[in-house]
């Protein structure tokens, strides 16, 4: 398993990635799930996976192949985020039936998501979310982010504390508090955890990070967030006895 977040805010892109690979407790092993493209100046595009790893890889091999060769459309020639959106679910599709009929097993899961993030052109910065069924959707003003693979234990910070008019590197502190929190309690999800910040109209990733799972900024990251949600649980409200009611047996 693994867990991708993309957030598109105001001032730009967050993109966080873990690198962990499981097919079973003694197959653990370590893949990078974020992909930079090399694309035209006017564009940046990002990519991120979850999923069966082969077709993950065959994806991506596919989307390098096309745009080396200059296929008629390959990332050098959609005109915005969502048509490579679609153009990454076509790919993926087709890959997913490939590796399915070669299975022929019913049980085989081959599907695959993904995350396109970027801007290209005089479009805004986006983020869209690629499900394995080929179909996609972006983010909305009341939810600026994006998750694949296990998102339900990083979901709640995002949920409370990302806004479209977060500060970006205040954003960035919340992916990553999402992804130590999901590293915590998912065996499945772990480091190197890979970051990248991408300010609006940049059209440049300068502020690329790659966190081990011993790098002192992320072991101080969290243990200042777990000494402030003690001190926040110390500080709730005792439980007041004069609203205790009577219970009845019901059987």
């Amino acid at each position: 398993m693994t867990y991708c977040i993309a957030a598109s805010i105001n001032e730009g892109l967050i993109l966080v990635s873990d690198s962990r690979t499981n097919a079973g407790i003694d197959n653990v092993s370590t893949y990078g799930k974020m992909h930079l493209f090399e694309t035209a100046a006017d564009r940046k595009i990002v990519v991120l996976c979850a999923g069966n790893l082969a077709t993950s890889q065959a994806v991506l091999e596919q989307l390098h192949r096309d745009k080396i060769k200059q296929a008629a459309v390959n990332f050098n020639t959609v005109e915005c985020l969502s048509e490579a959106a679609t153009y990454i679910g076509q790919v993926s599709l087709e890959k997913q039936k490939q590796y399915v009929n070669s299975a022929g097993q019913s049980a085989f899961n081959a599907s695959a998501c993904f995350i396109v993030a970027g801007q290209i052109a005089d479009e805004p910065h986006g983020a869209y979310m690629v499900y394995a069924e080929g179909n996609c959707i972006t983010t909305s003003a009341h939810t600026p982010f994006l998750q694949i693979g296990e998102n339900k234990y990083g979901k709640p910070v995002l949920d409370r504390f990302m806004k479209l008019d977060t500060a970006l590197d205040e954003a960035a502190r919340c992916c990553l508090v999402s992804m130590d929190s999901t590293i915590r309690s998912n065996a499945s999800v772990g480091a190197p955890v890979e970051l990248i910040i991408y300010r609006k109209d940049s059209f440049h990733v300068d502020e690329y990070y790659c966190f081990a799972a011993d790098d002192e900024y992320m072991l101080q990251l969290r243990r200042c967030w777990e000494n402030k949600l003690r001190e926040a649980f110390a500080a709730l409200p005792e439980l007041d006895k004069a609203l205790i009611k009577p219970l009845r047996a019901k059987l």
